[in-house]
Formats: structure tokens, C-alpha cells, sequence
């Protein structure tokens, strides 16, 4: 499928970007590319290229998947809603595949939290035309300067005015648009503190931002409250929420579906008790990584994102 694809970005394609292509620094804001190396660096340059495929869902919705966080779309004669903007170096090509679906006007975007790769297009978008929805701890950390630890060691600036939610939300909140109600309701803190989902209920379409990566390791923000024991509890409430018939979009992945939220989570759940296993036998990171608590899952697992190593660390943390 074309989609798994687009997502197959190996790790050190990922990784390797001692310095942003030309496209991609005249495409992210000066505010952005001061920084340049790591993965953040890395995922600007490519954005900046790689391709963004669209896959028709059910009823009026549809996928975008590319580099970034995954953008569910809503058409209709209220105009598209967007749930996340991708990285803002995707933006041509973004706008490519929005124009490709039709010429319905971009009206409203949703956040489904608040990393780069899911909100970089939002000042873009809002010039569009669209205002901005997300949970309130979204807006918290997009006007601050906001450091991220773990394989980012990246210090993301507060976002231009443009590029913050204007309406917030704390539990819950509902929409109608296009003929469709969408339930979005907040996750206590999962993979960041700021996590919601959306559910498209008369398609059964469930976007889940985050809190689940289709067939990769997720990353953990600790720095702005995410813990492995918040994403496992996630994932069970995700579970929960859906059926054998429920469209899942993840934050990352190929688009799936309930056995594929079931796998997440047990993924999860063995590699943190086997890392906190080890860890209370006085064992250090080092050797934890050694032991390779996730073996019968690294190849396929490891090589997006987060690689075996990377994930191992994150888990240890917090165990």
C-alpha cells in the first residue's frame, strides 16, 4: 500500500541532517532552524521532500500520510476540518494533496497535541482560513519556550501568534461540521499532557494522534508529562473506545484498526516489564539495552522513529 510506504522512513535516513537542504530552510521559520542537528533537524529536511499520499476512509473523510503526524480530513460544505498540520516544511506538499481531494476552503484544524510534527502547519493553515482547536495544555506549551529531552534535545520557541489555538478545551469537547459529529475527548497524561483524541462517530473513524503508532516505537515526552505508564493506559483506553469496525488512524503508522491497538499495547506492556524487571535487579541502562527487551519486535519496530536503543532508554526512565 502506497501509505506504509510513505511512512517507511528508515532511522537514519530519519537521523542523518548535519545541516537542512535548501528547501527546507526556506520553508521553516528562522525561529525553527536555529537548531539543526538531531532528530527535529532531521525530520525538517525530511518533510521537506518526502511524499504525502492521500487514502479515502469512509463517508467524507480521509488520510494524509507523510513524514509527519498523520492528517485526518473532513470534507463538506462547511469546508475541510484537519485533524493535525504535519511539519511545516511538508507544507507544499500538504497543500498538494489537500487541493488533489477538492477546492473546499480549509475552515477548521484540530490539535490532537502539541509536538512539531503535528502542529507546524497550524500558522499556515490559520492563514488559510481556519481556526484552531486543541486542549488547553496545547496552547500552554506553544507559547513558551518548551525543551524536549530523549533523542530530540531540541528547545522549540513560543509558536507565532497565528499558530495558537484560539479555542480550547480542558475534557471534552464536540463538533458538528459537514454533517458529522466529532467527539474529541483528553487523555489523562499519555505520550505529552496535552493528548486528545477524535472520534468521527457516524464513520467510526478514530484518529488517536500519539498515543498510538501503528507497528513503530512511540516516542515519551517527560518534559511535558508523557510516562511509558500514561502511553499503556492510553493505549487500554483506546482499546476500550473501539470495535472490530472502527477505522483507527494513528499518530504514525499505517492506518488499522482494534488488533492493531491491542498489539500496541502489548508491545508496550513487555517491553516495560521486562525493562523494570531488570532495572530492579540493579541493572543500568547499558546493560539493559544490551539485554534487548524488545528482540522479537526490533526490526520491524525499531526502524522508524525511535530505534531499540532509544525506546529501551524512554521506558527506563520511567520504570
Amino acid at each position: 500500500m502506497a501509505a506504509e510506504n510513505s511512512l517507511d522512513i528508515s532511522r537514519r535516513q530519519f537521523l542523518t541532517s548535519g545541516t537542512l537542504t535548501a528547501a527546507a530552510a526556506c520553508l521553516a521559520p528562522g525561529y525553527l532552524v536555529a537548531q539543526t542537528g538531531g532528530l527535529v533537524g532531521g525530520a525538517f529536511k525530511e518533510a521537506a521532500t518526502a511524499k504525502v499520499s492521500v487514502q479515502k476512509l469512509r463517508r467524507n473523510v480521509s488520510v494524509l500520510l507523510g513524514a509527519g503526524g498523520n492528517i485526518a480530513v473532513l470534507t463538506g460544505p462547511d469546508g475541510k476540518l484537519l485533524v493535525d498540520a504535519e511539519i511545516i516544511t511538508a507544507r507544499p506538499n500538504v497543500s498538494r494533496a489537500l487541493a488533489g481531494i477538492n477546492a473546499d476552503p480549509i475552515k477548521q484544524l484540530v490539535n490532537t497535541h502539541w509536538h512539531f510534527d503535528h502542529t507546524g502547519g497550524n500558522e499556515w493553515v490559520h492563514e488559510a482560513g481556519a481556526s484552531i482547536l486543541a486542549h488547553e495544555n496545547t496552547l500552554k506549551h506553544l507559547s513558551k519556550a518548551t525543551r524536549v529531552e530523549g533523542n530530540w534535545q531540541y528547545t522549540f520557541p513560543p509558536a507565532p501568534a497565528g499558530a495558537l489555538p484560539s479555542t480550547v478545551f480542558k475534557d471534552d469537547y464536540t463538533l458538528h461540521v459537514n454533517g458529522s459529529t466529532l467527539a474529541l475527548k483528553y487523555y489523562p497524561p499519555a505520550h505529552t499532557d496535552s493528548d486528545i483524541f477524535v472520534h468521527f462517530t457516524e464513520a467510526d473513524i478514530f484518529h488517536t494522534g500519539d498515543t498510538f503508532w501503528n507497528r513503530s516505537y512511540p516516542f515519551i515526552d517527560y518534559g511535558t508529562g508523557g510516562s511509558i505508564a500514561g502511553h499503556i493506559r492510553a493505549a487500554e483506553a483506546n482499546i476500550a473506545k473501539v470495535t472490530d469496525k472502527t477505522i483507527v488512524i494513528p499518530g504514525h503508522g499505517a492506518v488499522g484498526g482494534k488488533a492493531d491497538l491491542v498489539l500496541f499495547r502489548d508491545v508496550l506492556v513487555e517491553i516495560r516489564d521486562k525493562v523494570a524487571a531488570l532495572k530492579k535487579q540493579g541493572k543500568p541502562l547499558p546493560e539493559v539495552i544490551a539485554a534487548k527487551p524488545g528482540a522479537r519486535y526490533d526490526a520491524e519496530w525499531g526502524k522508524s522513529f525511535q530505534g531499540p536503543s532509544d525506546f529501551v532508554a524512554l521506558v527506563y526512565q520511567g520504570v
